[in-house]
């Protein structure tokens, strides 16, 4: 089982690094990202179903990433690992409140079934639910940092592409430039799990 989900990952995770790859030290220090306080609080009016579907997916993915993150940035046996949760931590819960109140901007719900289903049904990788999360925090020892990385790595992948798609089909302004720093940000995070996962 644990061959058939790390073999679905790794399928995304090319998908994921189909673009090339932002610079990453060997030390794994976290990616440096634009924070989601840069961006206007206040989306253009201009905006379509997909800008919706895309902010309402990434709301319902971003909540998993923080449970994931909290739960390594408590229990990594290394530092790399724990800083770089931490880091994750903090850009999401930035980007969490931002695409929260741009939807509530344009009156739309933080979430919706139809998002959900979208989001369980994309890409190659099963969602991260409440089971992957679970079986996560049960891991202990030595397994629980490849458990994380193996995870958190398929995981940023169905973000980076849920952002292209956006890129191709949204028509918000900032929804798209935001599609653009979750694919750069995502992309250089998956390559310094890699690191990690391998050293």
């Amino acid at each position: 089982m644990a061959a058939a989900v790390s073999a679905r990952r790794r399928a995304v995770l090319l998908t994921a690094l189909a673009v090339p790859l932002l610079p990453a030290a060997c030390s794994a220090e976290p990616a440096e990202t634009k924070p989601a306080s840069a961006a206007s609080s206040a989306p253009s009016a201009g905006y379509n179903d997909q800008d919706v579907v895309f902010l309402q997916m990434m709301v319902a993915h971003h909540r998993q990433g923080l449970q994931l993150a909290r739960t390594a940035a408590e229990r990594a046996p290394r530092k790399e690992v724990r800083t770089l949760a931490a880091a994750v931590d903090a850009t999401q819960t930035e980007e969490l409140k931002l695409m929260t109140t741009w939807l509530g901007t344009w009156s739309k719900p933080a979430t919706s079934e139809a998002a959900a289903k979208t989001h369980l049904h994309h890409g190659a990788a099963p969602a991260t639910g409440a089971k992957e999360i679970s079986a996560l925090r049960k891991t202990k020892g030595a397994g629980f940092e490849p458990a994380f990385l193996n995870l958190f790595i398929g995981h940023q992948g169905s973000a980076v592409e849920m952002a292209r798609t956006e890129q191709s089909k949204g028509a918000s302004p900032d929804a798209k430039a935001f599609a653009d720093r979750v694919v750069d940000s995502r992309t250089a995070e998956i390559k310094q799990m890699l690191i990690l996962l391998n050293s």
